[in-house]
């Protein structure tokens, strides 16, 4: 079974993902019974036949997809994928970020694609808690990139008040 970074620790993924292979449409394409993360295309053409069958669902956004697509369904998905195809492409660092802070959403929001360790710290700074490394890549050796710096000066999802509001009110450090 494939494994995963997931908040702080490895653990297994019991999630598969979804790909429309040539030829496939999001009408045609066959939905599995386990728990899968289905295209967004996939999940706005089926979203009420997906919904009354209760199978188990989650939705991944392709760089460029804006998570304001999902809005009315984030109580129904208890899994979101924000796709990176290179490494080199930010764009769904916004989508993260829109995604807890604009609307809210408290479920999974899990990196795909091209996932490496030098991106897991700036990738929790905007939401994201878990992350399906590259296979080439070592989830132990990861798990650093995770707590690469000590403390941050800007404010983020996973950090809301900047460092000088943390500081005590006399200009003293806390001991």
């Amino acid at each position: 079974m494939p494994r995963i970074i997931k908040n702080t620790q490895i653990v297994d993924d019991h999630w598969q993902v979804l790909t429309l292979a040539e030829g496939e449409t999001p009408e045609s394409v066959t939905l599995p019974d386990e728990p899968t993360l289905l295209p967004l295309a996939v999940w706005l053409a089926r979203r009420d036949g997906i919904v009354a069958a209760s199978l188990p669902i989650g939705v991944w956004l392709d760089a460029g997809e804006g998570p304001e697509a999902l809005a009315d369904d984030l109580d129904r998905l208890a899994v979101i994928g924000v796709n990176f195809p290179k490494f080199t492409d930010g764009r769904s660092y916004s989508s993260a970020r829109l995604l807890r802070e604009r609307y809210a959403y408290k479920g999974e929001i899990r990196a795909l694609g091209d996932v490496q360790q030098d991106q897991l710290f700036f990738m929790r700074r905007c939401g994201i808690d878990a992350y399906a490394l590259r296979a080439d890549k070592d989830l132990e050796k990861a798990l650093a990139g995770l707590a690469v710096f000590s403390d941050t000066y800007q404010a983020a999802v996973d950090q809301p008040q900047p460092l000088f509001r943390r500081r005590p009110e006399d200009g003293k450090e806390a001991a």
